[in-house]
């Protein structure tokens, strides 16, 4: 019994254990396979690297800056994508997006901080 390509079925040449004719079929089999668990996480770090890129292109002076959150919003900053929290000792929760976060002011005000 002749084994056949597991993504088109062509008969197989080789070794006993080969599942794919060629490395071509074996990654569109694989793609197949993972395209909705590797979509979100594409769709995710997209978001993130987004995020990031908006609190990059403000200019911070000595480490840090402030403003709205219309001005975030405005550039497309989604408040639901962050990769971690820091709370102080004196419970103060800060919002980062790698080593860029931000933290949530009275009236609407952000000041945006960059971890060292």
């Amino acid at each position: 019994m002749k084994k056949q390509c597991l993504e088109c079925g062509t008969a197989i040449l080789g070794r006993i254990d080969k599942k794919f004719c060629n490395d071509y079929c074996r990654n569109a089999y694989n793609n197949k396979l993972n395209k909705d668990s590797k979509n979100i996480v594409r769709n995710v770090n997209n978001r993130l690297r987004k995020n990031y890129r908006i609190l990059e292109s403000f200019q911070l002076k000595e480490g840090k800056t402030k403003t709205t959150k219309a001005k975030l919003s405005e550039k497309g900053f989604d408040f639901d994508y962050i990769t971690n929290l820091y709370i102080t000792k004196k419970g103060t929760t800060y919002y980062f997006v790698y080593d860029l976060g931000y933290l949530p002011l009275d009236n609407d005000f952000y000041m945006i901080v960059k971890r060292e």
